[in-house]
């Protein structure tokens, strides 16, 4: 059995977010001795209640943790879910014979995970996919002084302090600020809804225990769908590419048919072909 299969109380199991944080403030915290004694106990005897103990014990470091990622326009909730799972993974790692607090190894974890949830979630076109975008990821909202555009000055100091190049900044900034790519279905000039790509690269499970088993798959995604779309032949992925994958003027269904001399409805069955056979290697991950 692992901590993972844990019980204690979530947002959702408790109705709010409001009463969720008032129960986790109520958690007593452990002293240095307790926190090793109950370290001791998971790792001697695999003690589930002395796991439980650990992350109870801890539920409001994670509330504090996602406070600092409410300007990505997902649910604190959400945040908080993605934060328990970081710190169960920390408290399973957890050694009480190094003489560190769990609380300094745990917040690790917690940020690591909900980088990942942020990363998973953020729109397909924003996503940041190497380690120098990920740095301005999650540290350009907060070095900018103003909501205003980033002057050349300003851009080379923010690449100074992040060890990143000034071109790298600029770009982050137009992802940050870009318009957003729609992830909903979306009725055509002909009358008919079609499916967004996007759709089938949401992840609706919360729950921590599947959320652990999926998170392999999260990572792939967005390597699988360029895998996807260059399998495509060259007027499927032109049409994918041209009807979601562009950050604006997106086409129109009867944008392409001109450009191809056919129907509307015949640019639809492509488009839900393509959008078949792509979500059917998406699934393969």
């Amino acid at each position: 059995m692992s901590v993972t299969a844990l019980s204690f109380p979530t947002p959702a199991s408790l109705g709010s977010l409001d009463r969720y944080i008032q129960a986790v403030n109520r958690f007593p915290l452990l002293t240095a001795e307790q926190e090793v004694e109950l370290g001791r106990r998971l790792q001697r005897d695999n003690d589930l209640e002395a796991a439980r103990g650990l992350v109870m014990s801890h539920l409001r470091l994670v509330v504090a943790v996602s406070r600092n990622y409410l300007g990505y326009g997902l649910a604190q909730a959400d945040l908080i879910q993605e934060g328990n799972v970081g710190l169960m993974k920390a408290v399973r790692r957890f050694d009480p014979e190094r003489g560190v607090r769990l609380v300094s190894f745990a917040l690790h974890w917690i940020r690591a995970e909900i980088h990942e949830y942020i990363l998973r979630n953020w729109r397909m076109v924003k996503i940041a996919t190497t380690k120098a975008q990920r740095k301005l990821f999650f540290n350009l909202r907060s070095m900018k002084k103003s909501s205003a555009a980033l002057t050349p000055s300003e851009a080379q100091a923010i690449a100074r302090d992040l060890g990143v190049k000034t071109e790298e900044v600029f770009e982050m900034e137009t992802r940050l600020t870009g318009k957003d790519v729609a992830t909903d279905p979306q009725v055509g000039d002909d009358g008919e809804t079609s499916v967004a790509p996007l759709a089938y690269l949401t992840n609706d499970e919360d729950e921590p225990a599947q959320i652990l088993e999926r998170r392999q798959t999260a990572r792939n995604r967005t390597t699988g769908l360029q895998t996807a779309l260059a399998k495509l032949d060259d007027r499927s992925r032109r049409i994918i590419e041209s009807r979601w994958l562009r950050e604006e003027d997106q086409a129109t269904l009867q944008d392409l048919a001109n450009e191809y001399g056919v129907s509307a409805e015949r640019i639809r069955q492509i488009e839900s072909k393509a959008i078949k056979s792509m979500r059917s290697q998406m699934d393969g991950l």
